[in-house]
């Protein structure tokens, strides 16, 4: 094994073998260990009381033990899916109808298809990352013991989706993208930043409701049955650990010095500002010959980004009002954005017991397909 200390995320794609025949290829010496350190003055507290103080955060904590799935046991990874027939329609394709696309080969087209999917689900993978050291962080630093129990449940909850989306781009793309620097800087601001609840806001509010928004927009646009399965099961996931965040948050915001509020609404309008125009990504375009300006600009105004943005706001909106960060102050800011129209729209606060309870689709991939 090798390890290299790196000032910075990879800059460029990875690509890897079949699978089968790299098994048999690869020896200890092969495997290179790529880490870029980071500091954080994270301050952690014993919590000496044990008792259960919130009901909610209970709850949400055993449903999280009791729909623990297993990527390798509970996912259909022999599933039959032509990669020839592209991951989804053409027309969802945001530069179906620019000359240098259609001036592509089908063999280009099929490329640059599969190269995409790769791209935003490698921002997925690195998020997912950056979501388990954030969860293991607030183990520690979390004030109140259900917090703590229901922090450690997510980071297993987060592991499981770094290995599954990891599988997915090794053995169906093939490879894998470097970090967006847009999402590394909001990473990196909730992962060194030393305020416990800022952590709570930027990861289970910001970077929860980001990963919601885009997995369902996805889930609705993939032609592959095995995407679609992995993405129902992290979204299920994901919806405990947005609700967790909005309950807990609700209560000790509102309790803060008003100069601390505004300061973490600022926050998360900087956010919310990165994750509507700059978490768009070029680069596979621009391996594939178009103007990066051009195809960043046609990819937020398509049908398929103002449909993230709907997702995405639709459920950001009011979680921020609910916890009390969208104050009179930044309010003309999210105007400004064209997304305060949600803020009466309804919050992860009002938790859809029914739809997390239910049983999980797990196993032969047809199930899911016919739901």
């Amino acid at each position: 094994m090798k390890v290299r200390l790196v000032d910075a995320p990879p800059s460029q794609p990875r690509t890897f073998e079949d699978p089968g025949e790299l098994a048999d290829k690869l020896t200890p010496d092969d495997v290179e260990i790529v880490r870029e350190i980071f500091n954080t003055p994270l301050t952690g507290s014993y919590n000496w009381d044990y008792e259960s103080a919130n009901s909610k955060i209970r709850r949400l904590y055993e449903l999280g033990k009791r729909f623990n799935w297993n990527a390798e046991l509970d996912v259909d990874w022999d599933v039959h899916f032509d990669k020839t027939e592209g991951p989804s329609e053409e027309g969802y394709n945001p530069l179906h109808d620019h000359p240098v696309y259609k001036a592509m080969t089908d063999e280009q087209k099929k490329e640059y298809a599969w190269r995409s999917l790769a791209q935003v689900l490698s921002q997925f993978l690195h998020g997912e990352q950056g979501a388990m050291m954030v969860a293991s962080q607030l183990v520690s630093c979390a004030p109140t013991y259900d917090a703590k129990l229901y922090a450690a449940s997510q980071t297993f909850d987060e592991a499981r989706h770094v290995e599954v989306f990891n599988k997915y781009l090794r053995t169906r793309c093939n490879v894998e993208y470097p970090v967006n620097p847009s999402l590394k800087l909001l990473l990196d601001k909730i992962l060194t930043d030393p305020r416990w609840d800022l952590k709570f806001i930027g990861m289970q509010v910001l970077i929860e409701g980001l990963a919601l928004a885009a997995f369902q927009t996805m889930s609705q646009t993939t032609r592959d049955p095995l995407l679609r399965q992995i993405l129902h099961l992290v979204m299920r996931d994901e919806g405990r650990h947005v609700a967790f965040g909005v309950n807990y948050l609700e209560d000790w915001i509102k309790a803060m010095p008003q100069e601390d509020i505004e300061e973490r609404a600022q926050f998360a309008y900087e956010a919310c500002a990165i994750m509507r125009e700059r978490l768009f990504s070029t680069v596979v375009d621009e391996e594939f010959g178009f103007d990066r300006e051009e195809a960043r600009r046609m990819s937020i105004d398509s049908a398929g980004g103002q449909a993230f943005r709907n997702f995405l706001f639709e459920r950001m909106i009011p979680n921020l009002k609910r916890v009390g960060l969208l104050t009179e102050s930044v309010k003309p800011k999210f105007e400004a954005l064209g997304v305060l129209q949600y803020e009466d729209a309804a919050t992860d606060a009002e938790i859809d017991w029914a739809a997390l309870e239910r049983p999980l689709e797990t196993g032969p991939i047809v199930d899911v397909a016919a739901e």
